[in-house]
């Protein structure tokens, strides 16, 4: 691979980059300044901006078929800071505005601070942080320098972990903390590795890295570090632990968020380095291996997910299992052979499908926990009657968990399966197929009982506001699968042209 010249130019629409790394920061300070009475009408207010940059920045991407570059202060890499946005920067970026927008209209009702009441902890701590995570996504998402990533990475962190323990339960505590243990131990792996790539070649910059890297013992062990460091960070299974408490115990906007796009950030970065960074090494091997752990999650998760009497935890778990899908991209997009891209767009596919209909799911029961009092499924009898729109946007985002069509999991786990068949990887095919029936399983769990006759007193009926920003998400989740060819060539803008060259 060589460095090319035209790699590291700054293109046009360049700035773009910068403000959308910026809107969300000068929304945290804002919210600082303003006090906690104001920090909702500033989050609320940026969110329809920040959606409206990122399909500029994903129009500039789609309109040039190349990525967009942005050299901070003029100065080009090795010396300076660049930032790229590439097809995958473009649908993440879009992905974030939506998702951050819909938690946050939802997260009104429970961290609002009306006229004349106290101002409370919780709600000024929530809508910062909420603007603290949407930053530091933007960052991973359009970061070329594998510091700038382990910055965004910390930043995300650090945002993350208090929205679980917002509450400050005994339980919510103990579950931030042990999200906080295999986040920090994640970042030193990664920072280890980072640090041994830069001693060998003198810059963290990925274009440049990728034309340099070759497999030399220090590049295997800092990529061996950096990949641990990100597994433990996306809650890959074994180093699963600290996810289902987590995104269980925390409020349900931000259990979206959380489940929706947080452990996505740590994903992409995992996707950079072995697809941008480190092509040159010959990882089958490796890349295999990732797969393999992916197979374990989602059976693993999957089995766990239908054992569990509480909604929120059957989320989650479904969440571990459904991360593991992610990974198969590994195995089956490395390399140049006619199923890679396949395999590329299949797990991409399945980032963005996920991310939509596990978010919509979380706010789901969210308002079926407020609406009943509690989440025990067993005790759903007659409330898909009570509260129709909430299990429709609850069925709707299961329907893409088990990859029936029309759903954007459908494509997704369809194009996995292709790529899983053409390659031979026959193991990957079963496991698809397996977590599919599965998923189905444990969804039929939740709707089986809702959907049964029954009398149900509601505690207090959802808001329609709050019903309307779940069902959406699901929409879109289901939506996907009507993609056209178009959508998935642009999903390859960016890395044909770094992967590619010789």
């Amino acid at each position: 691979m060589i460095e090319t010249a035209a790699a590291l130019e700054p293109t046009f629409g360049g700035p773009l980059l910068v403000l959308a790394i910026l809107l969300p920061v000068v929304g945290v300070l804002l919210s600082f300044v303003l006090g906690g009475r104001f920090a909702e009408r500033v989050a609320l207010a940026l969110a329809p901006v920040g959606l409206v940059l990122a399909l500029a920045i994903a129009f500039l991407v789609w309109r040039s078929g190349a990525p967009v570059v942005y050299n901070i202060a003029g100065l080009a890499p090795p010396l300076g800071i660049a930032l790229r946005a590439d097809g995958l920067s473009g649908v993440m970026l879009v992905t974030a505005a939506l998702i951050v927008a819909a938690a946050g209209f939802y997260a009104r009702a429970t961290f609002a601070t009306p006229e004349g009441s106290t101002e409370a902890r919780a709600p000024f701590a929530f809508w910062i942080l909420l603007q603290g995570i949407w930053a530091a996504l933007i960052l991973l998402f359009i970061g070329a320098d594998l510091f700038n990533l382990y910055v965004g990475l910390e930043l995300l962190t650090f945002a993350a972990v208090p929205l679980v323990c917002l509450s400050g339960k005994p339980e919510t505590l103990v579950a931030a903390l042990r999200y906080l243990m295999f986040a920090l131990f994640g970042s030193v792996f990664y920072l280890l590795g980072a640090a041994l790539l830069y001693g060998a070649y003198g810059t963290l910059d990925i274009v440049l890295l990728s034309g340099r890297v070759a497999p030399l013992p220090a590049v295997w062990l800092a990529a061996g570090l950096m990949t641990a460091g990100l597994l433990a960070k996306t809650a890959l299974f074994p180093l699963h632990l600290w996810l289902p408490p987590a995104h269980a115990n925390a409020p349900a906007a931000a259990s979206a968020v959380l489940s929706g796009l947080v452990v996505k950030g740590s994903f992409v970065v995992v996707v950079r380095l072995w697809f941008y960074v480190l092509p040159a090494l010959p990882g089958d091997a490796a890349q295999v291996f990732l797969g393999a752990l992916g197979s374990a999650a989602i059976l693993f998760g999957s089995v766990l997910a239908l054992r569990q009497p509480r909604l929120k935890l059957l989320i989650a778990y479904s969440t571990l299992a459904q991360i593991g899908y992610l990974f198969l991209i590994f195995p089956l997009a490395s390399g140049q052979h006619p199923w890679t891209i396949d395999g590329w767009n299949g797990g991409l596919m399945q980032t963005l499908s996920h991310a939509f209909a596990k978010a919509a799911m979380f706010l789901s029961a969210g308002l079926i926990a407020e609406s009943l009092g509690h989440d025990r499924i067993a005790e759903f009898t007659g409330a898909g009657r009570a509260m129709p729109v909430t299990f429709l946007a609850l069925g709707l985002g299961g329907l893409s968990l088990m990859g029936l069509p029309p759903s954007g999991g459908f494509a997704a786990k369809w194009l996995l399966l292709r790529a899983s068949v053409a390659a031979g990887h026959w193991v990957f095919a079963l496991v698809l197929l397996a977590g599919g029936l599965l998923a189905a399983g444990y969804v039929f769990r939740i709707l089986s009982p809702a959907l049964a006759d029954g009398s149900l007193v509601l505690k207090s009926p959802p808001q329609r506001s709050r019903e309307h920003a779940a069902l959406a998400l699901a929409v879109v989740a289901v939506a996907l699968g009507f993609a056209p060819q178009e959508f998935f060539d642009f999903l390859q803008i960016g890395r044909m042209a770094v992967a590619a060259q010789p």
